[in-house]
């Protein structure tokens, strides 16, 4: 594969990870509230839920979902509602008493660490966008003629960089800068991520593939 046929796909990949949206702001969300370990579970869940379509992408079986009217809308509710269900989560914070960031995260009781995981990897699982996005990087890199080692190029490579955005998101929202900003205007972030979520499960309910 050429190296300028994948530098394509990777750029493509990254400004497409890069740009805001519900995975981003949850990660932000939870770096600034939660801490640095919390945010890089939630990516990790992230990560985890691109992993799983990329290689479904790989291997032919997303083209095959995405051609399917009745798996795509089956994908399309369940993450639809599960963005609702996070809205309504991030909103009832957000209404809710300062109790967070006043008190050591440590005597706040721990951290369920399986359920930001899951958080992450469904709100990828749960984006139907995400199969016809990686169906598109991956018809993108290869073409009929392309050397066989161009898939594992194309998932590596952009997993990768998929850690590193994501990644660096919660390392970035983690810092005691923006760990005071969160305390500062904690309603304020909690209602945007509410909006953000609702948003995006609205969009996902009512978007017609």
């Amino acid at each position: 594969m050429a190296a300028s046929q994948i530098a394509i796909v990777y750029a493509t990949y990254l400004i497409a990870t890069a740009s805001p949206g519900p995975s981003n702001m949850a990660i932000m969300g939870t770096a600034m509230r939660d801490g640095r370990r919390p945010a890089l579970v939630l990516a990790a869940g992230v990560v985890s839920g691109s992993l799983f379509w990329a290689v479904l992408a790989a291997t032919g079986v997303s083209a095959l979902l995405a051609a399917y009217a009745e798996a795509l809308w089956f994908v399309k509710m369940a993450g639809g509602a599960y963005l609702l269900y996070l809205a309504c989560r991030a909103g009832r914070s957000a209404m809710g008493p300062a109790t967070g960031m006043a008190v050591p995260r440590a005597d706040r009781g721990p951290l369920r660490y399986g359920l930001l995981y899951r958080q992450g990897l469904l709100m990828h699982i749960g984006n139907p966008k995400a199969i016809l996005s990686w169906t598109a990087i991956i018809s993108l890199g290869i073409q009929a003629d392309a050397a066989a080692g161009g898939l594992p190029a194309i998932v590596g490579g952009c997993v990768g960089l998929g850690v590193l955005v994501f990644g660096g998101y919660a390392i970035a929202f983690s810092t005691a800068a923006m760990v005071a900003l969160y305390a500062r205007w904690r309603r304020w972030i909690e209602g945007t991520l509410s909006a953000v979520f609702a948003l995006a499960g609205l969009k996902l309910l009512f978007w017609r593939s």
